[in-house]
């Protein structure tokens, strides 16, 4: 029991060098961005003229935050 919960919860944190809380704060915010560049491109194809740069601006931020992450 104590080797899945470890595999479920903490495996794949490890790899990427945080705690499971570190993890799900940077997915958390991964999440959130993602969900706020998909709002953005839905207004953007509704109106052009609005939010010409957001999404790509903020799948920019989100790519580097990746590269530099430790």
């Amino acid at each position: 029991m104590r080797t899945m919960m470890n595999r479920i919860f903490l495996q794949h944190p490890a790899t990427v060098e945080e705690t499971y809380f570190e993890h799900m704060r940077f997915a958390g915010w991964f999440s959130f961005t993602l969900f706020r560049a998909t709002l953005a491109a839905l207004i953007h194809a509704l109106i052009p003229c609005l939010f010409e740069k957001t999404a790509g601006n903020l799948i920019k931020q989100m790519h580097s935050r990746i590269e530099n992450r430790h």
